[in-house]
C-alpha cells in the first residue's frame, strides 16, 4: 500500500483563499515616527504590470517581488516601492515600539 505523505485530517485552503493570499499578499500594519503604515509584499507571480519606485525613481518590472506601502487610510496614495528601496527609506525614521 502506498505512504501518505499528508494527515487525512489536514484541512486544505480553498482555491479562492489561496488565490486571494497569493495576489494580495500578506498586508500589516507598521507604525513609524511618521505615521501608520500598511505595508504588504508583492510576490513575483502577482506582479502583472510595471510601477515607478519611489525611493530610486526606477521602474518595478513585472515578475518583480515588491512592496506596496500606503499610510492608514490613503488607499489611493499607495506606492509599490522595491522591497530594498522600502528598508532603506524606514532607516530615516524611527519606529514606534508602543504596541
Amino acid at each position: 500500500m502506498p505512504r501518505r505523505n499528508r494527515p487525512k485530517n489536514s484541512k486544505k485552503k480553498s482555491a479562492d483563499e489561496f488565490n486571494a493570499d497569493r495576489l494580495l499578499g500578506i498586508q500589516r500594519s507598521e507604525i513609524w515616527s511618521d505615521g501608520d503604515w500598511i505595508v504588504r509584499r508583492v510576490t513575483g507571480s502577482a506582479a502583472t504590470k510595471p510601477y515607478r519606485c519611489p525611493g530610486c525613481d526606477q521602474e518595478i518590472n513585472p515578475g518583480t517581488p515588491h512592496t506596496v506601502a500606503y499610510l492608514l487610510g490613503e488607499l489611493e496614495e499607495r506606492r509599490h516601492w522595491h522591497t530594498a528601496c522600502w528598508t532603506r527609506d524606514r532607516k530615516k525614521h524611527k519606529r514606534d515600539l508602543d504596541d
